[in-house]
Order: C-alpha cells, then structure tokens, then sequence
C-alpha cells in the first residue's frame, strides 16, 4: 500500500510539473491580442492577468507573445484597432467593456474573443446565452445595471437626507442609456432624483461636469463605469473634493487615489478569470462551448480621510457593510 501511494504521489506530482511545459512542447508562440480604450485604465489590472497566465505556464517572450492596442479614449477607433490586431494574426483577443468587445467581434467572427466586463452580452446580440455562448465569444459579462442601483442605495444609506443624485457619465456615448434607464428606475424607488451630467475628456470637461453637478446642488454623485475615467481617476477624485461632493465610484482604484467609497466588482479576480479562459482556449477548448461568467467577488470600500475632508459623517451600519475601511 506504501508503494502505491508513492508512486500515486510521484504521478501527481509529475503531472503538476508537466502542465507548465505543455505550450513548450507544442514548438509555438501564441499571439495574444489586447484591445482596450485607454492604458492607464488597464495598466492597474494587467499585471494580474500575467501572473496568472505565468502560473498557468504561459511566459511572455517563451510561448506567448502579448499585443496591444489602445483606443486612448477614441471610441471610434476600437474597429480599426481590432483589425490591426487580426492583421498582425493574432490567435485570441482579450477586451475590457462593451465598445471594445463589440469592435472586436465586428472585424472577426472566427478568431476567439474573451471578453470582460461587457453589461449585456446577451441582450446586444453578442453571445447566444450565458450557458451556451455560441460563436467566438466567451468570459465575463458585467453587471452594471444592479451595480448601479446598489450604488445608489448606498448612497441614501450613508446620507440619509439625501435628494438629489448626479450620474456622470461619458459625454458622446450610447453605452450607458440601459444603465441609466435602470439607475433612474432605482432612484423613483429610493425617492431620489437623478441629474445625468456628460462629462467630456480631459481635465477642462471634468471640471465643467462637477462644476454643474455643484450647480445643480446635488447631495451627492455617483461615476459611471466607463474605462475613460478610470485613466482620469486621480483628477475626478481631486475634483469631487473641491466641490465637497460625496461620490461613490465603481472600482477600487477611485479609493485608491483617495476617493469616499466605492462599490463593484473585484476586476483583479475578473483579469485573473480571463487568464484561465485564455488558457482553455490556447489549449484547444472552443469559446463557444465556455459558459460566460458573472463576477460573484465584490468590494465595498470606505475612506474615512476623504469622508472628513468634506465633512461627512457616515453612519455606522453602513461603516460594518464595508470589506475594508481606509482610516
């Protein structure tokens, strides 16, 4: 019984060794495209995905090859990128958000797309159903229609008095008009009213949308999820301290920079997740046959130095709803 269980262990453990060689073996280097809106908005979560590819053997310079290309905030740039990125023939292509994901299945319905963060898949046609996606497409779809709604109740949690909402969203795009019709459904019911306020690129129209947020005497602001204000955290955050705004922002990365709170998913899990697709479909899985996935980690994250800074007291029972609280 000793021998078998050691050459059971041996075999295990030969396996285990094995799995990091295999894409040596086959004698290629897989080209992975990259397609996003802006580099500062992926630089924050990239890394994560190379590590986990790393963990799964695939090393950069050895047996895959990563190319990227970014939109820089021009939307209507993506589809061109996208066939850049077919050109130099790349054997997969991994988006973030809905444009790029869309851009991407325009120029090719054969190369395999892993997607994430893409509100409705299904509902735009991209995929056939979560379960059974159908075509070239697969990963994570988003949920920024609930998200929003949470956010929102957050929100009139923290301030009770609460009235009047602003949702700052990016000027010249479509892609947020399901959201915003969910968002202002969520507000009736919360007896809130919500501002829509388009925010131009840039410093100039950030200053302008918050300057218009305070105008319109908001109690409190609510940012979109749009990849072009995560590259302009930083300024937003500053921002939203002049004007003495409570916001709630969508990701980790606004409180990072010194942001109140955020609510949303745990992108860094979402990039990892992406990476095991990858490796399922390098390894000869079809996207077809990989059910789509809905994130399940989620962050709520408060910052008390930015609560004081505008003289916010936030109560208690929202202080123990919170996975991490920034003193």
């Amino acid at each position: 019984m000793k021998k078998i269980f050691v050459l059971l262990a041996l075999g295990a453990m030969f396996f285990a060794l094995c799995v990091p060689v295999w894409a040596q073996q086959t004698g290629k280097v897989f080209r992975i495209g990259f397609l996003d809106r802006s580099t500062s908005g992926s630089a924050v979560y990239m890394d994560a995905f190379r590590q986990e590819m790393s963990n799964l053997g695939w090393i950069e310079g050895k047996n895959i090859a990563i190319e990227s290309r970014f939109a820089e905030g021009k939307t209507d740039r993506l589809p061109e990128l996208a066939a850049e990125l077919i050109r130099s023939k790349v054997d997969l292509i991994v988006t973030t958000g809905r444009a790029p994901a869309l851009a991407a299945k325009s120029v090719t319905t054969a190369i395999p797309i892993v997607m994430m963060a893409f509100p409705d898949p299904v509902g735009e046609g991209l995929i056939a159903t979560l379960a059974r996606p159908g075509g070239n497409v697969t990963g994570f779809s988003g949920l920024s229609y609930e998200l929003n709604t949470k956010r929102l109740e957050i929100l009139k949690d923290t301030i009770p008095k609460l009235a009047r909402v602003a949702i700052l969203q990016q000027a010249g795009s479509n892609q947020q008009t399901p959201t915003l019709k969910e968002s202002k459904s969520a507000a009736v019911a919360l007896k809130l009213k919500l501002e829509e306020i388009e925010a131009e690129a840039g410093p100039k129209g950030l200053e302008s949308a918050l300057r218009t947020a305070k105008q319109k005497q908001v109690g409190a602001i609510m940012i979109g999820g749009g990849r072009v204000f995560l590259a302009d955290r930083k300024r937003i955050v500053e921002l939203a301290g002049k004007y003495s705004l409570p916001a709630i922002y969508p990701q980790k990365a606004f409180v990072d920079e010194g942001g109140l709170m955020s609510y949303g998913p745990d992108y860094l899990d979402i990039y990892r997740g992406a990476a095991v697709y990858v490796d399922k479909i390098l390894k000869g899985a079809k996207p077809a046959d990989l059910p789509v996935q809905q994130a399940t980690k989620f962050e709520f994250l408060i910052n008390l130095k930015a609560a004081k800074q505008i003289a916010l007291t936030i109560p208690v029972r929202v202080l123990e709803r919170a996975n991490q609280v920034i003193k």
